[in-house]
Order: C-alpha cells, then sequence, then structure tokens
C-alpha cells in the first residue's frame, strides 16, 4: 500500500468523548436489564439471554439513531459541532454493541438447530414473498456486516489509500443501515411487543433523523439561495467594516464552491472552505497564528498558502482578493493547491 498508516493520536477531548459514550451504554444496559425490566415489557422475559440481546439491539438503534442526529445539530447550531469532532468513535462502538446482540440472538434461537446455526439464519426463514412472517433478519444482516464495514475503515488511513471522495461514499452507507434497521425492527419485533414504550421509543428515533435532516436541508437551501453569487469576473463578499479579526466571511460561488476570506492582523486573506480531511467547514474556524483550524478535526491551514504546517502535507486551494473602495472583492477562480496569495492589506481606519 502506498499510503503510510499513522496511529490515532488521542487527546484529553477524545478521552472524555468516549468516557462519556461508554457510560451512556453502560447506563442504558443497567436500565434495561435491571433497573426497569418492565417498562419495555410486561413482564420479565422467560429466558434472560433473549431479554440480553434485546438491549443490546435496543442500545445499538438507539446509538445509530442519536449518530444519525449528530451531523443535522451540528448544521442546524454550531454549539453541537463538539459532537461531531469524534463521531467515528461513536460509530465503532455501535457497531460492537450490534455485534454483541448479534451474537446473544444467533447463541439463542439458533444454536439447537439441525443444521450449522449461521445456515439456520439464513433459510430458517426464506418467505420473501409475503409482507407478515417476512425474513426480517435479512435487514439485520445487512445492517450488521454494513457497521462491520464503516468500523472498519474510519480510521484516516483509510480515506487516504482510498481516496477522500470513495471514503465519502462508502460511508454514506450508514443511511441504508439506517433503514435496513427500520425494516429489521418493524418486521420483526414491533411485531412481537405487548408494551408499546419501545414502539414509542423507535418511531420517536427514526422520526427525530428525518425531521433534523429535513431541517438542516432547509437551512442549508436558505444559506445558499443568500450567498448566491453573480458569475463575474469578481464576486463581492463583504465590505471590510463586516469582517473581524480572526474570523472569516464565507461566500459561495456560482461553480458551488465555497471561498472563506480571512482578516488575519490587518490582511485579508482567501482559502477554500472545504478541509481536504473531510471536507470541514473551514469557515467556521478561527485563525492563530496565521494558521485556521478545522473544527471537525483540528487539520490546520495556513491562511496565505492553503498549506498544512510540516510535518503535514494537505493543501487547500487559495483565491485572489482585491479592495474596490471597501468592498472586498474575491476572484472566483481557485489557484492551484498550496499556492501563496500576498494578503491584501486593510487600510488605516478599518475593521481591528
Amino acid at each position: 500500500m502506498s499510503v503510510k498508516y499513522i496511529p490515532v493520536q488521542w487527546n484529553a477531548n477524545k478521552y472524555i468523548y468516549d468516557a462519556v459514550m461508554l457510560l451512556g451504554v453502560g447506563l442504558f444496559l443497567y436500565v434495561f436489564l435491571y433497573a426497569a425490566p418492565g417498562i419495555l415489557s410486561h413482564e420479565r422475559p422467560i429466558n434472560s439471554q433473549v431479554h440480553t440481546a434485546r438491549a443490546f439491539g435496543a442500545c445499538a438503534f438507539v446509538m445509530l439513531t442519536v449518530i444519525l442526529c449528530i451531523g443535522p445539530l451540528a448544521r442546524l447550531d454550531p454549539r453541537f459541532l463538539p459532537l461531531l469532532y469524534n463521531r467515528r468513535h461513536f460509530g465503532v462502538m455501535t457497531a460492537f454493541v450490534a455485534i454483541t446482540h448479534a451474537g446473544y440472538i444467533v447463541d439463542w434461537y439458533f444454536a439447537f438447530s439441525a443444521s450449522n446455526k449461521y445456515e439456520a439464519l439464513l433459510f430458517a426463514n426464506t418467505s420473501y414473498g409475503q409482507l407478515a412472517g417476512f425474513p426480517f433478519e435479512a435487514f439485520g444482516i445487512f445492517a450488521l456486516f454494513t457497521l462491520i464495514l464503516l468500523a472498519a475503515t474510519s480510521h484516516d488511513f483509510w480515506m487516504k489509500f482510498l481516496s477522500p471522495p470513495v471514503w465519502k461514499r462508502i460511508h454514506y452507507l450508514i443511511y441504508p443501515a439506517y433503514l435496513a434497521v427500520v425494516a429489521h425492527v418493524s418486521f420483526g419485533i414491533l411485531q412481537d411487543q405487548q408494551n408499546h414504550a419501545f414502539t414509542a421509543i423507535f418511531i420517536g428515533g427514526a422520526a427525530a433523523v428525518g425531521a433534523l435532516h429535513l431541517l438542516a436541508a432547509l437551512k442549508d437551501r436558505r444559506t445558499d439561495a443568500a450567498l448566491k453569487a453573480d458569475a463575474a469576473d469578481w464576486v463581492p463578499v463583504c465590505d471590510v467594516s463586516e469582517m473581524k479579526d480572526g474570523f472569516a466571511k464565507i461566500k459561495l460561488l456560482a461553480n458551488g464552491e465555497r471561498v472563506a476570506v480571512y482578516l488575519n492582523e490587518g490582511k485579508l486573506s482567501a482559502i477554500s472552505n472545504a478541509c481536504a480531511h473531510q471536507n470541514g467547514p473551514l469557515g467556521e474556524g478561527r485563525i492563530i497564528d496565521c494558521l485556521v483550524t478545522c473544527p471537525w478535526h483540528g487539520f490546520q491551514y495556513d491562511v496565505t498558502n492553503g498549506r498544512s504546517p510540516a510535518p503535514f502535507t494537505e493543501k487547500i486551494p487559495t483565491y485572489n482578493l482585491k479592495l474596490k473602495g471597501t468592498a472586498v472583492l474575491v476572484h472566483p477562480q481557485a489557484n492551484v493547491p498550496g499556492t501563496y496569495v500576498e494578503p491584501v492589506p486593510v487600510p488605516q481606519g478599518g475593521p481591528s
């Protein structure tokens, strides 16, 4: 392979994130298994292994729901961005919880089959032509293997090796995986439920995912319409008086690209708004020592040349700027990633 493997660089935020996540998983399982078994069923199940399997299955569904809610929440309100930074850790833990659920299910329901238990899982029910009694196991198998694939390729090594566009397309499988989980639960557990508490949790979770993604899409559409630029040679960004030192103004160009225009110590620079790591919104980051830090995963870039500080090698496009009176203008043609552009000084009396 041509891409070097770099171990995960842990920091305090990652430890806290993972500790809170593990605590939440443990608390959910404890409540489901011991503290309130009557909430999700009228009486204790006749077999503790079945109850444990359902606990891990419910936990995996809730975790997957939270994962899919984090993205639109961060787009709707930047205060949720810290939850997005290490979301891949959440996905890996969800895969392990789902594997545990599957292990309990196979070991109980198919352990006493005359054939191999994994063969029995696939062939015990083949009634694909009817709605009632449809083999819901197929949906669960698809979702489980998808979660395993996403967890196994979550490290940055695979994103570099596969290339960010391919890696991103693979990880979009999280959406069909969630739909498969919804189908798995709908055709399976809900038909066997006597108490409707879990039904309410299930419907509420799925509805929250759909509603948040719809609201985030509507907000993005309004933002795009507000930022839409004309296809002129030079595109107006804002008045220089609107700039704040260390922060950016974001402009959507006619070609669909976004530019982050920064004011840094009295000078203007422009770079692509898309981080080379995972297209994170660089314009939401703040400049420190001429470096802007991506709010998603901490990748840094010099705003004058779009290069990451050594020993890192990431590069993003830069843009040419000019001032026309007090209006800040950007040329829509991006420079080659890593190209140095002389910062444009703001006249005396400009913003501080």
